[in-house]
């Protein structure tokens, strides 16, 4: 919706965007936009994501707080194309809840490495992401006690995902901090990401 030109009602994804104004170039006509940070909560299967972010909605009606799962819900992509048509939808639908004021933080355990590269992300201040990461033993037990998962594949994979958080900041182009939530209520983790939000 944002981008649709109510000039000439060019709807295609080809405007020009320069700091918080966007101009189209079928007709010239500008019109100015919020352009807000979009933040991404992150991390492998059974780290916490979905409780944390349970949490920090009871602390903050700051932000506007969503689970890539429920678009995932909607096509699950299948391929690298779709993957990154999926990238896109997120950036896509944030910039429209943006122009609320509110600041948009997903919680997404893959495609990281698709961030840096998305036409959407010119829409955005700068592209903020935290994994939340966890002593392995935690993770299988989160895993295996707290989810019902006994796919030793699946919780290995979870595992290394992990780990790659634990000794990395960078994905692909895309940095990231960290927070281990190996100790801590979830409500103690929520607080600690809030802290990170609001820096």
């Amino acid at each position: 919706m944002l981008e649709i030109c109510s000039k000439c009602g060019n709807h295609e994804w080809d405007k020009e965007v320069d700091g918080n104004t966007i101009k189209c170039p079928k007709c010239g006509y500008e019109w100015k936009f919020e352009k807000l940070p979009i933040y991404f909560l992150t991390g492998c299967s059974g780290v916490g994501k979905t409780t944390t972010a349970i949490e920090l909605q009871k602390l903050t009606d700051q932000y506007v707080i969503l689970d890539v799962d429920w678009l995932r819900n909607v096509v699950w992509p299948q391929n690298d194309e779709e993957e990154n048509n999926l990238i896109e939808q997120i950036f896509y639908l944030t910039k429209d809840i943006s122009q609320s004021k509110k600041a948009v933080v997903w919680t997404m355990a893959g495609g990281l490495d698709r961030l840096s590269r998305a036409y959407g992300k010119r829409f955005f201040s700068k592209i903020k992401v935290l994994a939340l990461t966890a002593e392995p033993e935690t993770i299988r037990k989160r895993m295996t006690e707290g989810r019902g998962i006994d796919d030793a594949g699946w919780i290995q994979s979870s595992v290394d995902y992990n780990n790659y958080f634990r000794t990395h900041d960078i994905l692909d182009d895309t940095k990231y901090d960290t927070l281990d939530c190996t100790n801590g209520t979830p409500a103690e983790i929520a607080r600690k990401v809030l802290e990170w939000l609001r820096k």
